[in-house]
């Protein structure tokens, strides 16, 4: 499958950002297309899964951006995040190391088949909705 990545400095300690990505009801905020997610009772750890619900609806030339469930693949706070969205097939993995005072250098790889609309810029738009997130809670 092919695989795409993007790199984004966070502006909040790798902690907090931990702490932000640890809810899983979070996951919603950050990642495009995702209007609500449904955790199981394990929450963030190998093996949950999450139900999650689209903001858009398919037509006949596009696909919803995301569907069905959400696999947590890997867990190790707070520095990695992996995951599966089955109804897309998005392999993802979630990288979080310290970048100097109260910032955070976050790595987001996905790999995914084409033939689904799959966008390489995904990636950047998830990590640009993470970094707004983060900022405006730093300014809080």
């Amino acid at each position: 499958m092919p695989r795409v990545s993007a790199t984004r400095e966070l502006l909040a300690s790798r902690d907090d950002v931990w702490l932000f990505i640890a809810e899983p009801r979070h996951f919603a905020d950050w990642w495009p297309g995702i209007a609500a997610v449904q955790p199981d009772r394990r929450g963030l750890a190998e093996g949950a899964r999450w139900q999650i619900r689209t903001d858009d609806r398919p037509t006949l030339l596009r696909r919803a951006t995301s569907s069905g469930m959400l696999l947590v693949r890997a867990v190790r706070a707070p520095e990695l995040f992996g995951w599966t969205l089955t109804g897309d097939h998005i392999d993802a993995e979630l990288r979080l190391e310290p970048s100097g005072d109260e910032r955070t250098a976050a790595v987001l790889e996905l790999d995914a088949p084409w033939l689904f609309g799959f966008s390489r810029a995904l990636p950047r738009r998830a990590l640009t909705r993470l970094h707004a997130l983060c900022q405006t809670a730093a300014e809080l």
